[in-house]
């Protein structure tokens, strides 16, 4: 991964791409030619590309009997995504891991809900969701990841999350002196969705509140449109300031929105985020208290 970020945080602004899709139900192939020709025409023009959570397939638990491995062709994809447009591409997929694969990555075999995250330079990161949805069973079909990812890219420390890790803030927590000597963990948290209509409102609230609390950058990108099982999306993805103010919001509509992330205004920012208020024993622990997952849906 290239262009590592500073201890004192960015000292360049970000310009970021947040595509906002109607992802097909089921259909790999399609969606690949769907969404790389929403962002083909950003070229030269953005840092940071984010498409949805599964945006393969949609939010399936049926779809993991055709999940590809890491030498699937979706893979091969978002890095060359990302080496012809010259920009990081991330995005989710669901991703079999067994055998080699897994025993070298010393995890469990399974499939996972696999954020990539591609450089232009073919380097290639993963983190595997940590919090799965047990009200739709996810956590029945799919193995989950217990490890926090930060990938250091164009001079910022982004943290990647997916879904519902968006409602726990205490493995969202940005700790002083932890990762980075003398810093923060990270300048930007990235959560791809998909997040349903009917809870629109705790989602743009929560974006809102893993910003203001952290004093970080955060991106939020759902997808729109109505999946195979009947469930709705509106879209509402953000990029929002270290304050939780929108630089872009989005509607219910298919798009790709564009925002550039101030660096000066990161560096700037007065105060500490609550959790250096915290002990030290929580505050630099390596990820916090073990995190469960309430009974109540998203």
């Amino acid at each position: 991964m290239s262009d590592a970020s500073s201890s004192n945080g960015p000292d360049r602004d970000l310009r970021v791409a947040l595509v906002q899709g109607d992802t097909r139900w089921h259909d790999p192939a399609g969606n690949r030619a769907y969404y790389g020709g929403l962002i083909a025409p950003r070229a030269g023009r953005t840092d940071l590309v984010v498409l949805p959570e599964t945006f393969t397939s949609g939010f399936s638990n049926e779809a993991l009997a055709n999940a590809e491995d890491m030498q699937g062709p979706t893979v091969a994809w978002i890095k060359e995504q990302a080496r012809a447009l010259d920009a990081a591409v991330c995005g989710s997929v669901q991703l079999r891991i067994e055998g080699a694969q897994a025993e070298s990555e010393g995890i469990a075999p399974g499939v996972y809900n696999r954020l990539l995250f591609a450089t232009p330079d073919g380097a290639l990161v993963h983190y595997d969701k940590r919090h799965l949805f047990r009200m739709a069973k996810e956590h029945e079909r799919y193995a989950a990841g217990d490890k926090r990812v930060f990938v250091d890219w164009r001079g910022w420390r982004i943290f990647l999350q997916v879904c519902y890790d968006l409602r726990f803030p205490v493995y969202i927590r940005n700790r002083f002196d932890a990762t980075r000597p003398g810093a923060f963990d990270y300048d930007l948290a990235l959560f791809v969705a998909n997040w349903p209509a009917a809870r629109a409102y705790p989602w743009k609230t929560l974006l809102r509140a893993r910003a203001i609390e952290n004093l970080a950058a955060v991106i939020g990108v759902n997808r729109v449109g109505t999946d195979g099982n009947g469930i709705a999306y509106s879209g509402d993805s953000a990029a929002l300031d270290p304050l939780g103010q929108p630089l872009v919001e989005g509607d219910t509509e298919a798009r790709v929105l564009e925002a550039t992330f101030s660096a000066e205004q990161l560096r700037g920012q007065p105060g500490v985020p609550g959790a250096c208020q915290l002990p030290g024993d929580l505050q630099r622990g390596d990820s916090g208290p073990v995190v469960q997952e309430p009974p109540g849906a998203p």
